[in-house]
């Protein structure tokens, strides 16, 4: 079954976790949303350009609301709560939380 990934906080941890799933030779997953409070074209400017990888092989553009990589848009969230993350209506199975901030079990269970 194919699992539906979030990513809250896309700073250097977050675009690392991005490209980790892009190398991963599974197929039972998905990015569907990305949570930042950077602009989109940023964060794709950030994830395509990287000064320790270089730059990322798939083709990254971005928009009001979404990231896309390759022919996969992304669905692009900028808010700072994890209440304000529309994730069930995304169908989010998995938050990937690298902002730093919801580490603890009671602060992660707010996704």
């Amino acid at each position: 079954m194919m699992k539906q990934i979030a990513i809250n906080g896309f700073g250097r941890i977050g675009r690392n976790v991005v490209r980790a799933l892009l190398e991963s030779p599974r197929s039972d997953f998905q990015i569907v949303a990305i949570n930042d409070l950077a602009p989109a074209e940023t964060s794709a400017l950030l994830l395509e350009l990287d000064s320790t990888h270089g730059r990322l092989r798939q083709t990254i553009t971005a928009g009001d609301g979404f990231i896309q990589i390759d022919d996969q848009r992304i669905t692009y969230l900028s808010e700072r709560t994890p209440e304000d993350c529309r994730w069930g209506d995304l169908g989010v199975d998995l938050v990937m939380e690298c902002t730093g901030i919801f580490t603890d079990a009671d602060a992660a269970r707010r996704h």
